[in-house]
């Protein structure tokens, strides 16, 4: 088992490639920001709600509020108060005369809420 259990004897050479990174942990650029928000909601219930400075987007299912933040940020340009996520989740719903089953899928949405002068141009 001579190959197993040679040990380098050089001290030197370990302590110059060893590094320390004190940098912080990611970037924003590190991530694809175009990719966690699928599209925005637009429903009565959402424009309503836009009047009110509060805009939906339909986002990724592993997407966090620091997600959909650092995303509002680098897409629209303005900086959201707050962020709520609502998981609506797969179902099973009747349809039709014969009562046929058919399946429904969930969707994460997020309601982004803006300070009193930024808005967010949907269309």
């Amino acid at each position: 088992m001579g190959l197993f259990s040679q040990k380098k004897t050089s001290t030197k050479d370990s302590a110059k490639k060893t590094t320390v990174h004190t940098g912080p942990k990611g970037l924003v650029t590190d991530r694809n920001l175009d990719a966690i928000i699928i599209n925005p909601r637009v429903t009565e219930k959402a424009v309503g709600m836009s009047e009110q400075n509060v805009y939906t987007f339909v986002v990724r299912r592993d997407a966090t509020k620091f997600d959909v933040r650092d995303a509002i940020k680098a897409l629209y340009s303005v900086t959201p108060v707050k962020v709520n996520i609502v998981n609506k989740a797969p179902a099973k719903r009747l349809q039709g005369s014969r009562n046929r089953m058919v399946h429904v899928a969930g969707i994460k949405k997020a309601y982004v809420y803006l300070k009193k002068g930024d808005t967010i141009n949907l269309v």
